[in-house]
């Protein structure tokens, strides 16, 4: 009886995670809808004055705008990158910690919403050619890169895994240091 109980609870975790991803991917094409239809070809509009925009990008490239012209490499590199993190996924986002928490771990939190974002991206490069971006921030001269909600779902993966990597627990290297 453990055996199916430790099955039912895995397809339930799949399924969990299914839905997250799949309402993630939804709302990153949601916006990006949004974006090609009241923005394309108007002024970016202002939000917060000085500070935050909606604009229409159409991105060929990557982060920053990097890479410009490499949509199918990028979005092959996009589904490798999306394979390898569901192959290695317990090493990738299960982090050990020195104290028990009733919180979620934030690999459990971060897997989601790093899948999410790279097939938000690597659906608008296979199906439009390039990633719509609309989020605009600006301060004084400075100027941020426009991004979208699969990016920010990306970065915020991220720094949900590099907060987890720094609470992990140490493993020790085997040197015996009470001599």
């Amino acid at each position: 009886m453990p055996e199916r109980d430790g099955t039912r609870g895995a397809v339930k975790r799949f399924l969990i995670l299914f839905a997250a991803v799949a309402n993630l991917v939804l709302a990153d094409a949601i916006t990006k809808e949004l974006a090609a239809g009241y923005l394309k070809g108007s002024a970016a509009v202002s939000v917060i004055p000085n500070f935050f925009n909606l604009a229409y990008v159409e991105n060929r490239g990557c982060a920053w705008g990097m890479f410009q012209g490499q949509v199918w490499p990028l979005a092959v590199f996009g589904l490798i990158a999306l394979a390898f993190l569901i192959w290695k996924r317990t090493s990738v986002f299960t982090f050990q910690t020195s104290k028990p928490s009733k919180l979620p771990n934030l690999g459990t939190v971060a897997e989601p919403l790093l899948y999410a974002g790279i097939i938000g991206n690597v659906i608008d490069r296979l199906f439009r050619g390039y990633v719509v971006d609309m989020f605009d921030f600006h301060w004084g001269i400075h100027h941020f890169p426009c991004f979208n909600v699969a990016d920010s779902l990306i970065c915020i993966a991220v720094g949900l895994m590099l907060i987890a990597s720094l609470g992990e627990k140490k493993a020790s290297i085997g040197v015996d240091r009470s001599r």
